[in-house]
């Protein structure tokens, strides 16, 4: 399948274009035949579901800082490389039951590839080219060194992308992880990580001269200057830790250093754009910048009185020390001009200054859950986490500015289990979370917003329809203070947001030869404030459609040996696309098809994947921000041959 790299925290140019490229991973069956519910699976870099690790219940886990490796918290600046993790999942509603620290915007958790069971070695090689012209590959391995306690795995990618837009870029990948088990009770690993992009051209970002969308212009049509190209090398380091001092005792640790060198970075603009396709174009350069943040947690687990009150208490000590150094920007304008015609100005001459802007992220937590778990009828999880947050902010010739918080955080949910086929739940959730970076079209760009306090509700139900389909239904509200674009293009708190909701997933076998995972959110976002009653913001959130469809369904007719077919649908409804909600974004409905043909290979087992990504091209902007638009991506046909051994 088409490679998929995780870049939530990555520059906006670059995360915007993978994030692009993984448009194509929507229609798969791996993940499919995975899936435990509707709410988000990644298995390798094929991806379905819901949520994403970008987007849940219309907000963003990895913006708040949410994400987990194995359960234990890692701030993550760069995301977890394909070639490291085995597979991810979104914990939200019933599928963060159990889950010992959950938060209010819900949890991403990363599994690693872990070495076989059978201490064997392996091998995956996937070559993938598409329509577009991009071509990847993709080495996973899997190396036993001593027999049972021992092993290696990791993998490289070279990546030579196309994207919709019509820009270009490369990239390499490279991971490696030692893991150590010298008794069946103590698992030990260490891992390294890095991603090298030195060249990666900056599509535009284009805003309307009126309460209207901007026209589109020439499908996969790039015009502008080769030498706004973003350069930048992420690394990720780590190690995690499980003993078992006997049956009841146990203790979990993991330590993580992410970060990101960005060597040069741009913005292309084009604003106040007519409905003749002219428009005002701007480049900005940023100065280089670097983003690291070592963290990691510490938990010990106690279990406690035999079945059928089954407890455990977890004591937990986590915290993170993150460090962010900006230079400045320069801004070139270019006056106004057609999009369609061809702009390559020559490169100018970069004179940033040398000094920089500081931001300091000191956070600390303890924390301490409990779990019941009573006979197959109850399922109980409280937790409570005290933390401790401190930001430093040092701009040029300002005075440091600083921010402290110390609150108490607690979680409650609980599962009862009606009978052996339907179980009802509910819970509460508030959490400490991080509200992001300002965009690139903000007139304080790249700034980072001070930490906010957030909290959910949720109930609902799971009904087992027959030994091989589930339901899933739930309600929810989360509420935030809202973070978009004022009046002066200032990224700022403009009031209080809050989503209500109803989610729902099928998934399962309707059929012998059918799987299906399906899921619906009808939610009312609504902004709440001053703002609103005044009307200087509109009452709906930026970006937020109040209805959101998804089905992926693989059939695996008997009759063909093995090959199976898979389609996914998804259908976003309208949202607001600028802050005083006139102008919005129109509904979009997106199909996606494909095949995987298995065969030998010599004598290694391989398969043909075809897919083929909005197989009836629709065309349509998405958001960058307040009144800032980017094309989806397009069709896109991609085939990929894998081969293991």
């Amino acid at each position: 399948m088409t490679f998929r790299f995780p870049a939530p925290a990555l520059p906006t140019t670059l995360a915007l274009s993978l994030a692009a490229l993984s448009l194509s991973a929507q229609a798969n069956d791996a993940a499919v035949q995975a899936a435990n519910d509707a709410f988000g699976t990644s298995i390798g870099r094929e991806t379905i579901g819901l949520y994403t690790s970008s987007s849940v219940r219309g907000f963003s886990p990895t913006a708040a800082g949410n994400v987990r490796v194995e359960g234990l918290y890692f701030d993550q600046v760069w995301g977890i490389s394909a070639r490291l993790r085995e597979s991810s999942r979104v914990r939200v509603g019933l599928s963060a039951q159990g889950f010992a620290f959950p938060a209010p915007t819900g949890i991403v958790d990363y599994s690693l590839r872990r070495p076989h069971e059978d201490g064997r070695s392996s091998g995956q090689l996937m070559l993938t080219a598409d329509s577009w012209g991009a071509k990847y590959l993709d080495l996973d391995f899997n190396q036993n060194l001593v027999e049972g306690q021992l092993a290696l795995t990791g993998g490289v990618s070279l990546g030579l992308p196309e994207y919709t837009n019509g820009t270009n870029g490369r990239y390499g990948t490279g991971s490696l992880a030692l893991w150590w088990r010298p008794q069946h009770n103590t698992e030990a690993m260490v891992f390294a990580s890095a991603i090298d992009t030195p060249f990666d051209r900056t599509g535009p970002q284009v805003s309307s001269a009126g309460a209207e969308l901007p026209p589109l212009g020439e499908q996969r049509k790039f015009q502008g200057p080769d030498w706004a190209s973003y350069r930048g090398t992420g690394r990720n380091f780590g190690g995690l830790l499980r003993h078992a001092f006997d049956a009841q005792w146990q203790v979990r640790a993991g330590l993580f250093h992410s970060e990101f060198d960005d060597r040069a970075g741009f913005s292309n603009l084009l604003l106040n754009m007519s409905p003749d396709g002219t428009a005002q174009r701007l480049i900005i350069a940023d100065a280089p910048s670097k983003v690291a943040s070592d963290s990691g947690e510490v938990r010990l687990s106690w279990a406690f009185s035999p079945a059928p009150w089954a407890q455990r208490l977890h004591l937990q000590a986590a915290g993170r020390a993150r460090d962010r150094r900006l230079g400045d920007s320069q801004t070139f304008d270019y006056g106004r001009v057609s999009q369609t015609a061809s702009f390559q100005p020559p490169e100018p001459v970069f004179n940033f200054s040398d000094k920089s802007s500081r931001d300091e992220v000191r956070q600390t937590w303890l924390g301490l859950a409990y779990e019941l778990r009573w006979a197959q009828h109850l399922e109980l999880n409280a937790g409570v986490q005290q933390t401790h947050y401190r930001k430093r902010v040092s701009r040029p010739e300002q005075p440091q500015a600083e921010t402290t918080d110390q609150p108490l955080l607690y979680n409650l949910s609980a599962a009862w289990h009606w009978s052996p086929t339907l179980a009802f739940y509910a819970g509460l959730t508030h959490g400490l979370e991080e509200s992001g970076v300002a965009p690139g079209n903000a007139s304080n760009r790249n700034q980072a917003m001070p930490a906010i306090k957030t909290s959910q509700h949720d109930a609902g139900l799971r009904w087992q329809l027959h030994p091989k389909m589930k339901l899933v239904a739930g309600v929810f509200e989360v509420s935030k203070p809202y973070y978009n674009l004022d009046a002066k293009q200032l990224f700022t708190e403009l009031g209080e947001v809050r989503h209500r909701g109803v989610e729902l997933s099928l998934n399962g076998q309707p059929a012998p030869e059918w799987q299906l995972v399906g899921g619906a959110v009808l939610m009312r976002p609504r902004v709440l404030g001053e703002g609103v009653s005044l009307g200087r913001v509109g009452a709906r959130p930026v970006g937020q459609p109040e209805r959101v469809f998804k089905l992926n369904t693989v059939w695996r007719p008997a009759a063909l040996g093995g090959l199976s077919l898979d389609a996914g649908l998804t259908h976003n409804g309208p949202m607001p696309a600028t802050r005083d909600n006139q102008v919005e974004l129109p509904a979009i409905t997106e199909l996606d098809l494909g095949l995987r043909w298995p065969f030998q290979l010599g004598a290694q087992p391989s398969a043909l994947r075809v897919l083929l990504s909005n197989a009836l091209n629709r065309r349509s902007y998405e958001l960058r921000g307040s009144g800032s638009y980017a094309e989806r991506p397009g069709r896109l046909l991609a085939l990929t041959l894998d081969t293991r051994w």
